[in-house]
């Protein structure tokens, strides 16, 4: 019995190289990144021609402004090349990475054509994000991309010629931590001018760590020990999105929020004790333009981005957009009275998914990764290459 595989390809157009990807899907865990094994299956013209240099690169695509707004040569994008070597053929001072389960069944599967290739992304590397875009513009939407790309040249700092230069995109992404960590809470309290007395609020969290499409439940108590009137409470879930590229690039988008008047005015020397439950979701931001998303391949639905863990405050790579979210209580207390505002920050991120077991005998095996290769594989036209 063995596992099953599911196999990505894409072909250049002159169809003389063919790459492949087990996934697309790239986890960082923090304190690394996984590998991104493939296979480089190649022509054999080009096989025969030992003048022929086939590299490899992982190429992280950062796009910060809009494309139709580019022009006299001026460009909003900028590319940094996480990994770049040459793939075939493999030169004698490289050492040779062992091979995946993966590699070694398209080897099998391919022949002696099938060229194989590991890259290794840096811890630092940003994750990919989505901004969205609003509904008039047009071309690339901003954010961070990433692609596997293989090409036909003299060095790696040739220039690719598209007939003969393949690219899929990719995704890095991160998945919640296993342990939830501490409740948040937070208490503040506000007193007033020429007036005995203050205005204490408690915003508590029921836990830290919520997956997409969890309701979050915002414990608010609230004990008036002042002379003046509470007349409305809202809580919102805020995202907010640090362009590191820019000194300025921080800004906050309201993507779930809730008002109400249920148990006011709440008067002097009253107290009042409620739970409100937020839902962020996409569905309910499509038309919201700068709202972060998780990396999106084509073809494939999405969702508001996942919170950036870092490994520590100073890892801000240039080329990254950081996600963090924090649920926000206000209370109005009229013209005269102001706002008292609490804040408490927590994670919104996808689980780690458990590892399907799709077990077949060996024949039956093969032909199912036959069929993976021409049915359920799928290319990527929108790579810019």
């Amino acid at each position: 019995m063995v596992v099953n595989f599911k196999v990505f390809k894409k072909c250049s157009p002159n169809g003389k190289i063919t790459l492949y990807l087990g996934k697309r899907d790239f986890v960082d865990h923090i304190s690394g990144v996984e590998p991104i094994d493939g296979i480089a299956l190649l022509d054999d013209e080009y096989i025969n021609q030992k003048d022929r240099r086939i590299y490899g690169q992982v190429i992280c695509s950062f796009r910060y402004g809009r494309e139709e707004d580019e022009m006299m040569g001026l460009n909003f994008q900028k590319d940094l090349y996480l990994a770049s070597e040459q793939v075939y053929p493999r030169p004698s001072n490289q050492e040779s990475q062992p091979l995946t389960r993966l590699q070694e069944r398209l080897i099998k599967k391919l022949g002696a054509n099938a060229i194989p290739f590991t890259f290794v992304l840096p811890p630092s590397a940003p994750s990919s994000v989505t901004l969205q875009p609003g509904s008039e513009d047009d071309g690339q939407p901003c954010g961070v991309q990433y692609f596997v790309k293989l090409f036909i040249g003299d060095s790696e700092l040739d220039r690719t010629h598209k007939r003969s230069t393949v690219a899929l995109a990719i995704r890095k992404i991160q998945y919640a931590p296993s342990k939830q960590g501490r409740q948040p809470c937070t208490v503040v309290r506000k007193d007033f001018m020429l007036s005995p007395g203050e205005l204490e609020l408690e915003v508590t969290l029921d836990k830290q760590l919520y997956h997409h499409g969890e309701k979050i439940a915002v414990n608010i108590c609230i004990r008036n020990n002042s002379n003046k009137i509470v007349k409305k409470i809202k809580a919102m879930v805020q995202q907010g999105v640090d362009v590191v590229l820019f000194q300025n690039g921080q800004y906050r988008t309201s993507v779930a929020s809730l008002e109400t008047q249920e148990g006011c005015p709440i008067q002097p020397g009253s107290s009042l004790q409620k739970v409100m439950y937020l839902l962020p979701l996409l569905s309910s931001n499509k038309e919201r333009r700068g709202i972060a998303l998780d990396g999106q391949l084509k073809k494939q639905d999405t969702n508001l981005a996942s919170t950036t863990l870092l490994s520590s405050p100073d890892q801000r790579d240039a080329f990254g957009i950081i996600v963090s979210y924090a649920v926000k209580v206000k209370l109005y207390l009229g013209a005269l009275g102001g706002e008292l505002v609490a804040e408490l920050p927590f994670i919104l991120m996808h689980p780690k998914p458990q590892k399907g077991k799709i077990l077949h005998a060996d024949s039956q095996a093969d032909v199912e990764m036959f069929r993976q290769d021409t049915m359920d594989t799928f290319e990527d036209t929108s790579v810019p290459y």
